[in-house]
């Protein structure tokens, strides 16, 4: 069960009690689940129990008992318990279950991974300067906002500089309204780039430009140095677009080796139990960690940014902040490379192809569907090879 899942659950639960006339409240348009946070308890909680108290005029903690017992039934939820003044915390089943269906869901939804349709009766119209920070930023914050379902419109205040085509972006209309919306106008403003779209091309070229334009907070001043064509680990883009380039080159490599991804756990080393006919202390020293042990622990950090990646998308487009994405593809490449470090997808030397070896590769598949697919939301290609 993703974080995304979750919320749908205790929504549906939400959404049970008030039919049911347990509860008299107004059913909310979305619950918010968060991971618990460090001496919590459980998986994830939510605060949903408080939010009903007053409308339902029930104690937080008799909402918190009402909706744990429609939950704790659902398929994929281990325990539900109540804290502090009312808290819910969910203990999800197993972590293998869960992963394997954080893992399918990215294999079954591809780039599209994180898209929903939590805005889709929004009807948002968006306005800017003619300049090119805000020109590329209200592009991206209308693929945020259209891929959570949201219908969207972007006028310009005067006539769009030809060379913002260059860099994906369009706008619907330009000039001052004759009349006035029907929806207020939302003004993208962001701090300005300082030179122009033409300017930015020249020395860096689409991708780069886009990058630069988009990672700072638009509060922020966007670093447009030479620094963003730097090919090495300490320029962010190049390590993003380098981590999903690695994780297409292993999906290669398996082939070579005629195996394929497959999500599921593993308990016995890659090369066998009983591998070049070692002794049993040795096969204890060198056997491969069960995915509940070590193996668990250099995946855990990838697994739970890419389970948290929907939310991050939807807040992304709730609060026009493409920056919160190029963020959090900065933490998958980071967490990507951390594991492919400690558990090669790929067998080396005269190991053979193992379950140890497919589950990995479906990880590392994930993740470069998912850097991808973050990437295509910012308007920046992902190449297969660097």
């Amino acid at each position: 069960m993703t974080p995304a899942d979750l919320s749908r659950t205790v929504l549906h639960a939400v959404r049970r009690a008030v039919d049911e006339d347990a509860l008299r409240a107004p059913v909310p348009a979305r619950v918010r689940v968060e991971r618990t946070r460090p001496g919590g308890s459980g998986d994830y909680a939510c605060a949903v129990a408080l939010q009903l108290a007053g409308p339902a005029a029930l104690p937080a903690l008799e909402v918190a008992r009402i909706l744990r017992e429609r939950v704790a039934a659902e398929p994929g939820v281990g325990r539900v318990e109540i804290t502090g003044p009312g808290f819910l915390s969910f203990t999800l089943d197993a972590p293998g279950e869960s992963d394997r269906a954080v893992l399918a869901a990215v294999r079954r939804q591809g780039f599209a991974y994180g898209h929903g349709d939590a805005l889709r009766d929004e009807v948002l119209p968006f306005h800017h300067a003619r300049e090119v920070r805000a020109a590329v930023t209200a592009q991206a914050v209308r693929r945020l906002l259209t891929a959570q379902g949201a219908r969207v419109r972007i006028t310009c205040a005067e006539a769009p500089d030809p060379d913002w085509a260059r860099l994906g972006v369009t706008v619907d209309a330009h000039g001052t309204p004759l009349e006035a919306p029907l929806v207020p106008l939302t003004e993208i403003r962001p701090v300005p780039a300082g030179a122009t779209a033409g300017e930015l091309l020249e020395r860096l070229g689409p991708d780069a430009a886009r990058w630069g334009l988009l990672r700072a907070a638009g509060h922020d001043r966007a670093a447009l140095g030479p620094e963003l064509l730097v090919q090495g680990e300490a320029n962010p883009l190049f390590r993003v677009r380098y981590a999903h380039a690695r994780a297409r080159a292993l999906t290669r490599g398996a082939a070579r080796l005629g195996f394929t991804a497959e999500a599921g756990a593993y308990s016995e080393s890659p090369a066998g139990p009983a591998a070049h006919g070692a002794s049993p202390a040795a096969q204890a020293v060198n056997a491969e960690p069960t995915a509940t042990t070590a193996y668990e622990a250099a995946a855990r950090p990838l697994l739970d940014l890419i389970a948290d990646h929907p939310g991050v998308l939807l807040a992304g487009a709730r609060h026009r902040a493409p920056d919160r994405v190029a963020r959090q593809l900065e933490a998958v490449a980071h967490a990507f490379f951390d594991f492919h470090d400690s558990c090669p997808p790929l067998p080396a030397g005269d190991e053979k192809p193992s379950a140890a070896h497919r589950a990995r590769l479906a990880l590392a598949e994930a993740a470069g569907t998912v850097l991808a697919g973050g990437l295509s939301l910012l308007g920046i290609r992902a190449p297969e090879h660097l």
